[in-house]
């Protein structure tokens, strides 16, 4: 299942679900805000949330993963585009019922826009009951605890900007070969300094972490000027990219490369040599191909720019 969650409001954080995913994607949506789409194979989870619209970027991971894309609702240009591809049934939204299981958490004593959560647990009696496909997928991976020889930088630390509202911290901890989640807290305008605090997930009590994390640069663009009034992007995930890897404290120029429409993406070097992902989850942060990248004694810095 591929799960839509949201990252703003801030007051809705901490978010569900979100170490118990494979792959996390974030990706910019509007407004300088960003938007998680997590896939789940292996877990699950009785909260994952809150869940919240649907983008056009969401097919392109809902066709590597073989997935159910699990969103609440989305502007009608969305919806309707989506109800024209082979997609359409796989794609899951609210409905009065218990199939889908969204709920609201009564815990959280916020507006139910964003208080509403999937169930993965229970989704497997709605596709029994619905006679819904349930083939699991056969995905390809590349994963292996040692990497080869392929010159590496240090990378303790990676930051991603996406606007002054909306930035992030990965912090690389030896111990454990993981790298921890920073979010802000705060607006940098007027010359406000970036402030950040621990991202931790509500139902499993842990900081989000990554055994590996992956920068992706995507051509963002409009179909047309009335979608740029309101941001509509659609982020082009197919062919190749510019990418980085980080894993175990080295962060590898990379290139990202979608061989096949329905497998994940295959990480090489610039030169084609595979770079294997840490075993454990990854979190992929997608950024205009316009970005820019700098980095320093173990710092790496990603800023994200749009058209």
């Amino acid at each position: 299942m591929a799960i839509k969650i949201a990252n703003y409001p801030r007051y809705v954080r901490p978010q569900s679900g979100l170490t118990l995913a494979d792959q996390v994607f974030e990706y910019y949506i509007e407004g300088g805000l960003t938007r998680f789409v997590a896939v789940f194979h292996g877990n699950n989870s009785e909260w994952v949330g809150p869940v919240r619209s649907g983008r056009f970027f969401d097919e392109h991971i809902a066709r590597m993963y073989q997935a159910y894309l699990v969103f609440k609702f989305a502007d009608k240009r969305v919806l309707d585009y989506f109800a024209t591809t082979d997609i359409a049934q796989f794609l899951v939204v609210p409905t009065i019922g218990s199939c889908p299981p969204f709920r609201l958490m009564s815990a959280r004593n916020i507006e139910d826009y964003n208080n509403n959560y999937f169930n993965t647990v229970l989704w497997g009696e709605c596709v029994t009951k619905n006679d819904l496909p349930n083939d699991r997928p056969y995905l390809r991976g590349n994963f292996g605890s040692d990497v080869p020889q392929l010159g590496g930088i240090e990378g303790i630390r990676v930051f991603t900007y996406y606007s002054e509202y909306s930035y992030s911290e990965w912090e690389y901890m030896p111990g454990t070969g993981e790298y921890l989640r920073f979010q802000e807290t705060g607006d940098t305008l007027n010359g406000r300094e970036e402030r950040y605090a621990p991202l931790m997930d509500n139902v499993t009590g842990l900081q989000v972490h990554a055994a590996n994390v992956v920068v992706l640069f995507g051509y963002h663009e409009f179909a047309n000027p009335y979608q740029e009034d309101d941001e509509v992007y659609h982020i082009d995930l197919t062919g190749s990219g510019e990418a980085y890897v980080f894993r175990d404290g080295i962060g590898y120029p990379a290139k990202w490369n979608r061989l096949f429409k329905d497998q994940p993406l295959v990480l090489t070097t610039p030169a084609g040599i595979p770079i294997p992902l840490r075993p454990g989850i990854t979190f992929y942060e997608v950024i205009g191909s316009n970005s820019y990248a700098s980095q320093g004694d173990g710092e790496w810095f990603f800023h994200h720019t749009t058209p």
